[in-house]
């Protein structure tokens, strides 16, 4: 493996040579760096040292915020010489070259998906391991992804800054006001390149393409049927277990899932008389 910065090969090199010494007791994830294992503790602890001078947002690390503060100066040294794209980390540009090349140089070892990028491989992988690293202190919950765990602090504290202008519905994430700002607009812009049909989420294209390649990773220890989603997987478990979580507050019927639930209250809705 080879480094820029000599800094980056002697701490590396720490992975092979040193015990992992520090171990985070939130989810047991050992380090062999005192600096790593306190900044890894504060994704558990929601402490964020470094704050933004500018507009005040705080991040758990120097570096993170140094890399926040050149969207300020709007500073991007970094330029791509395929197009002519800039960046403000070199990280992010040689991410983007690999878009050019087509490279995709990690590959799972389980199904032999490809990716860009270590991070999105050691994400996928969960998939397959079902590990949940991230475990919310107030509750309890685990989550695979980072930014999963992250949206699901935010709810704790009930943060919801991203407000609709259409109905004032409000998001704890941008993106999932940008999402839903579609159901106003009626913009679908992720195109499937199979069938040519159009989706408002990036998630749902996702979903529908894996109808075309016929993955479905997610297998029923009951009865072996595998589904493309886990929500399906846990939608169709329920059949095995018996349970009914969704109940009609008309009648008080209970479903094993939710889009059953919604074809079910129709009913009461054709059954109310309709005044003029």
């Amino acid at each position: 493996m080879c480094f820029i910065r000599e800094l980056n090969l002697i701490k590396h090199e720490r992975i092979h040579t040193q015990p992992k010494s520090f171990s985070c007791s939130w989810c047991g994830k050992c380090f062999t760096d005192q600096l790593d294992f306190v900044i890894h503790e504060r994704t558990h602890t929601g402490e964020k040292p470094f704050t933004c001078s500018v507009c005040g947002k705080c991040f758990i690390d120097q570096f993170r915020l140094v890399k926040h503060e050149r969207s300020h100066t709007r500073e991007r040294p970094y330029s791509c010489s395929e197009c002519g794209r800039c960046f403000t980390e070199k990280y992010n540009l040689v991410k983007h070259q690999r878009s050019h090349k087509g490279e995709k140089p990690y590959s799972c070892s389980e199904c032999g998906k490809c990716f860009t990028e270590k991070y999105n491989l050691v994400a996928h992988e969960r998939g397959h391991t079902g590990e949940k690293p991230y475990s919310c202190p107030q509750c309890g919950k685990c989550f695979k992804y980072k930014h999963s765990f992250l949206t699901h602090e935010k709810k704790h504290r009930g943060e919801k800054p991203h407000s609709c202008s259409e109905c004032g519905k409000s998001f704890t994430e941008k993106y999932h006001l940008v999402a839903h700002q579609r159901s106003h607009t009626g913009e679908k812009p992720f195109l499937c390149s199979e069938c040519g049909k159009c989706f408002g989420y990036k998630s749902a294209l996702v979903k529908h393409l894996k109808r075309h390649t016929g993955e479905k990773h997610f297998s029923c220890s009951d009865c072996t049927k595998s589904f493309i989603t886990k929500r399906e997987l846990q939608s169709h478990q329920r059949i095995h277990t018996g349970e009914k979580p969704y109940s009609c507050a008309e009648c008080e019927k209970c479903f094993g899932d939710k889009s059953t639930l919604g074809r079910h209250q129709k009913i009461h809705k054709r059954e109310k008389p309709q005044w003029s």
